[in-house]
């Protein structure tokens, strides 16, 4: 036990460093998740008094426009529950959020060193590729984020590797499968797509069997082998439900819908990332198809020539790709990756015909990091396949040292991305998080009540960061805005260079006349070093007659 002990070991001390390097929310999501958190253990139970995205509210402008507003009509509340004991006991400080994703992520490297034993891989195959998840290069980055991270690249492992275990016949590890595809359900929008694998690979072995019957060729080779008993499907499918069920009930209770930006058509029949944050885009099925075949083809096309790269970078750190395709063409008839080979399949069709839009967002970035640990598997054997062919072709090679060296300097490659990719990346998120603390002093200063609500790219963000409400600058025209302004209250607009919506492009830059008279002149600006439009501007809003602040305007 040294080794997996080891590895747990080192998983926990590069998280514990990538924390200290930024140990904050960085993004929308990881915001979202830690002021959920919060409010839970404040008290206030699934509740934020901001609207990071008005599909959250129906994808229009509530009336009466209230805040609070029910929270999760969108993400899921797991990384938000593992959060709020610790907020309880610690407080609501970045340790406190950050903790329970720091300790069940690095749960991952010993994990993939027991599934790679039991896939009967060589011992330095399952070290090495311990270690490539401890520090899971290019993603090591996002390995201390408060958000869904650490929980995919532990359950979706977990889940398939149980999927294996049911394919050589034990059905227990199939109800496991269930179990562990409802808690992923309760994680992220797209754990349905690890539900609908475990359903797949039912179906599957049950079409092999039948096969296999006929004197067929089995996908799986194994010999007189029943197939995953009936028992054990319904079993699992009892897990997913005991598990996903109570939340279905409250989204139906809250919402009317178990997946409300789904049903509504905001998140489905979207035609560009624009109209995900739009009240007047009003996406429908009928407007999807008014598009023409021509344009829903680009689409998808868009969302799996996006989805490639970000597989290529996140999974493989780009060095082990080739390797990736090697080993996973040597272990393609193993019935231990079998269950990986399909959930890879379904993961990139969800990203092609689902939500090809999203994509480039970040929502392929966190359904794909739960591919990675047996990846690594599968990269480490490659190399070893390679190591092998050219030695047989070289005398003076020794096979098993030759591929332990290159095993491993390859794998210090991959490794050393961590470093490359993740500096610069904390360093731009620790740039943001600075100019929105100025802007949080700035308001201080100027008397900005705690209740004041802002207008922002980000509210979750800034909520996070300064704790102030408000509501998200949407693209649309800024009539449509003064709208939203008016409705909520807001007093405050954040205009940002690194993210500006549409309709105030122009107001940042500060065009001629761009300017509406209800957004009052700069009260605090932050230049930019490199000049042009400023890195964050602070501007008054008045949507009350007696509101004189924006005078001149």
């Amino acid at each position: 036990m040294r080794t997996p002990l080891a590895l747990y070991g080192l998983a926990l001390v590069v998280r514990f460093a990538v924390f200290a390097l930024f140990p904050y929310a960085a993004y929308p999501d990881s915001s979202y998740y830690v002021d959920v958190a919060r409010s839970i253990a404040s008290g206030h139970g699934l509740t934020v008094d901001f609207i990071w995205v008005f599909a959250e509210v129906g994808d229009r402008l509530p009336s009466p426009a209230t805040l609070p507003i029910p929270s999760n009509a969108h993400w899921l509340p797991l990384a938000s529950f593992i959060q709020a004991p610790f907020i309880t006991v610690l407080g609501p400080t970045a340790l406190a959020s950050a903790l329970p994703g720091i300790l069940i992520g690095a749960l991952a490297a010993p994990i993939t060193w027991f599934m790679a034993r039991d896939m009967r891989a060589r011992p330095m195959v399952a070290s090495a590729s311990g270690v490539l998840v401890a520090i899971p290069g290019t993603a090591t980055v996002f390995m201390a984020q408060p958000e869904t991270f650490p929980l995919t690249i532990v359950i979706v492992p977990l889940t398939l590797w149980a999927l294996a275990r049911a394919l050589r016949g034990d059905g227990r590890a199939f109800v496991l499968a269930g179990f562990l595809a409802g808690v992923m359900a309760l994680a992220r929008n797209d754990g349905v797509l690890l539900a609908g694998t475990v359903g797949l690979i039912w179906l599957i072995d049950r079409l092999r069997w039948w096969r296999s019957r006929r004197g067929r060729r089995s996908w799986s080779r194994v010999a007189n082998r029943r197939p995953i008993p009936l028992l054990a499907a319904i079993l699992a499918g009892v897990a997913f439900l005991i598990v996903a069920g109570p939340w279905w009930i409250r989204q139906l209770e809250t919402f009317g819908s178990i997946s409300p930006t789904t049903s509504s058509g905001a998140a489905l029949w979207i035609r560009n990332i624009e109209e995900w944050n739009s009240i007047t885009a009003n996406p429908t099925l009928s407007s999807f198809l008014a598009q023409g075949p021509g344009a829903i083809l680009a689409s998808r096309v868009a969302g799996l020539t996006a989805a490639l790269p970000i597989f290529i970078v996140l999974v493989s750190s780009v060095v082990l790709f080739p390797f990736l395709l090697v080993g996973a063409i040597a272990r393609r008839r193993s019935i231990d990756v079998q269950p990986w080979f399909a959930y890879t399949l379904v993961v990139f069709v969800g990203a092609t015909l689902l939500y090809p839009v999203h994509v480039p967002g970040g929502t392929f970035i966190h359904t794909a990091i739960g591919l990675l640990p047996q990846a690594s598997i599968l990269s480490l054997e490659g190399i070893l396949v390679v190591v092998g062919w050219i030695a047989g072709r070289r005398r003076r090679w020794e096979e098993g040292t030759a591929g332990a060296v290159f095993a491993w300097g390859i794998v210090a490659i991959a490794l050393a991305t961590s470093v490359v990719f993740g500096l610069p990346t904390a360093n731009r998120w620790q740039e943001l998080r600075d100019q929105r603390l100025a802007a949080g002093s700035e308001l201080a200063q100027l008397g900005a009540a705690p209740t004041d609500r802002v207008m922002s790219i980000d509210a979750a963000g800034f909520k996070e960061v300064i704790g102030y409400p408000g509501v998200v600058t949407t693209n649309d025209p800024l009539s449509t805005e003064e709208q939203i302004a008016a409705a909520y209250g807001i007093r405050w607009l954040v205009l940002e260079r690194s993210e500006v919506a549409t309709g105030f492009e122009a107001v940042l830059e500060a065009a001629p006349g761009a300017r509406p008279s209800w957004i009052g002149p700069p009260a605090f600006t932050l230049p930019s070093p490199a000049g042009g439009a400023p890195r964050l501007v602070l501007y008054p809003v008045c949507t009350a007659p007696a509101d004189t602040r924006c005078a001149g305007g």
